[in-house]
């Protein structure tokens, strides 16, 4: 076993784990972070997608090793004293969800894109959230959304 210290949503968090634990099954099991989903367990779908040291990451592909020293952030970080990320509200505006197992790894994608491009087009928008898979949306809502979120985060009105 290894001791592993992360921070995650801005909380130190420790555990003891074997080597080859990935860090998707530390967040959920060891931590109660449920909400980052495991997927296709193969770093296909995205719906594991969490942010390390800022950058997009697949925890289902990473040992929780990897991580030891390192920040992240998953869904539950969004939020901030019970109110909604600009990301999150779009996404329930726009209708940018149906069944949701995707979502967590919609928004950290999304919020990885609109971290390096602030102002992307339908298109930049389109590749940067093709890392992930939705089965249910048709992705019209999730652009939407995520167009939305960005001019919310630039400063200027709900679009």
């Amino acid at each position: 076993m290894i001791s592993i210290r992360l921070t995650v949503n801005g909380v130190t968090r420790e555990a003891r784990c074997e080597p080859r634990k990935l860090l998707v099954d530390v967040l959920r099991e060891d931590f109660g972070l449920t909400g980052t989903h495991v997927g296709c367990e193969h770093g296909i779908c995205g719906a594991c997608t969490v942010l390390v040291n800022g950058e997009a990451a697949r925890s289902c592909l990473m040992l929780a090793v990897q991580a030891d020293g390192g920040e992240l952030q998953t869904v539950e970080g969004l939020a901030e004293d019970g109110k909604l990320h600009p990301l999150q509200e779009a996404f329930r505006e726009h209708h940018g969800l149906q069944c949701g197992f995707c979502t967590p790894g919609m928004l950290m994608t999304a919020l990885d894109l609109l971290r390096t491009n602030p102002e992307p087009s339908d298109a930049e928008i389109r590749e940067g959230i093709s890392a992930v898979l939705c089965r249910c949306t048709g992705y019209q809502g999730i652009v939407n959304a995520v167009r939305a979120a960005a001019k919310t985060l630039r400063g200027g009105a709900n679009a």
